[in-house]
């Protein structure tokens, strides 16, 4: 779980942006698809979603330096129907693949009232909200998820057979942002934990939803999407092309109209922000809400850039000779 940073150091977002896009290229990418990267992940620090920003281009620019990935990926579509798509990742980063797949849904989604894309031979999609986002923006209900290589072995717990877990929903709102739900079903569950062991014992019920999330995160991101149960009956040119992922858009229209729908959702934005707040807690929002305000404030302000932050970034400056932005 992202937390608020109340002691870093802020950091421009554009000079922030330069640096990715700057790493990114020393590494092989193009300059136009170092940019579009630079892009994704810097609007993910300005959401707050640190795991998944610009502290992610430390290991993108190693994985493409050393040969695991594409760095310059052709996506194209493999095969296609008026509401499906298949999207092959020629092997680069997640990022191309899952944002073609997405922006290809929305007109097939407006024809057919629901679409899917699934995409596969490619490596990390970053941030699942990335996609649904995007269809939100578009008037469209979005659900989007991912799976990845597995090496399932009898000694490991069955828990490591949920993987990564990404899965984000996105409903569109009117005058309010839209509700973004973006998590790892598995965070909390994986061994290295803080409060693994203390769930089983208070919440199993919660530990086993979540790992039944995990578990069609895998089925509906992985398996669907070609990635073998078995690595060895993996064929990939690409040693970290290794994930694929599922993008599915609902046009609401079809069932009621849009604009109604998004009065309700704003509705329902404003009476839960009036609402007794969680334990522990200052404010009772809805998913989607602090993102939002915080891209505002952190576009003015800068990016609150953390300790482990800095060092991961002057690491990979110092490793491929790029000027770092703080």
């Amino acid at each position: 779980m992202n937390t608020d940073r109340t002691e870093a150091t802020k950091v421009d977002k554009d000079k922030l942006e330069r640096f990715v896009r700057t790493l990114a290229q020393k590494a092989g990418m193009p300059e136009e698809k170092a940019a579009f990267l630079a892009e994704q992940l810097v609007k993910n620090d300005l959401r707050g979603t640190f795991s998944h920003g610009t502290v992610q281009i430390a290991t993108y620019a190693r994985i493409m330096r050393d040969g695991l990935i594409n760095p310059d990926p052709q996506c194209r579509i493999a095969t296609e129907s008026p509401a499906t798509i298949m999207i092959d990742g020629d092997g680069g980063l997640g990022y191309f693949a899952a944002y073609k797949g997405a922006e290809e849904l929305i007109d097939r989604c407006w024809k057919t009232g629901i679409a899917a894309a699934v995409t596969r031979n490619h490596g990390h999609i970053g941030a699942a909200g990335i996609y649904a986002r995007l269809l939100a923006e578009h008037d469209l209900i979005g659900y989007v998820t991912s799976g990845h290589q597995l090496t399932l072995r009898p000694e490991d717990s069955i828990m490591r057979a949920a993987g990564g877990s990404p899965m984000s929903f996105a409903v569109p709102g009117g005058e309010k942002p839209p509700m973004v739900l973006d998590f790892g079903a598995m965070h909390d569950l994986y061994e290295d934990s803080p409060h693994v062991s203390k769930l089983f014992e208070l919440a199993p019920g919660l530990v086993f939803r979540s790992m039944g999330l995990g578990f069609m995160c895998q089925a509906l991101g992985g398996f669907l999407a070609g990635v073998p149960v078995e690595e060895e009956r993996a064929e990939r040119r690409y040693q970290g092309a290794n994930q694929g992922s599922l993008i599915i858009a609902l046009d609401p229209g079809r069932f009621i109209d849009t604009g109604a729908l998004k009065q309700e959702m704003d509705t329902y934005m404003k009476l839960t922000s009036a609402m007794r707040p969680m334990p522990g807690y200052e404010r009772a929002t809805l998913p989607g809400v602090l993102e939002s305000e915080r891209e505002a404030d952190f576009g003015i302000t800068g990016i609150p850039v953390d300790e482990h932050h800095k060092a991961v970034l002057s690491e990979a400056a110092a490793e491929f000779g790029v000027e770092l932005p703080f």
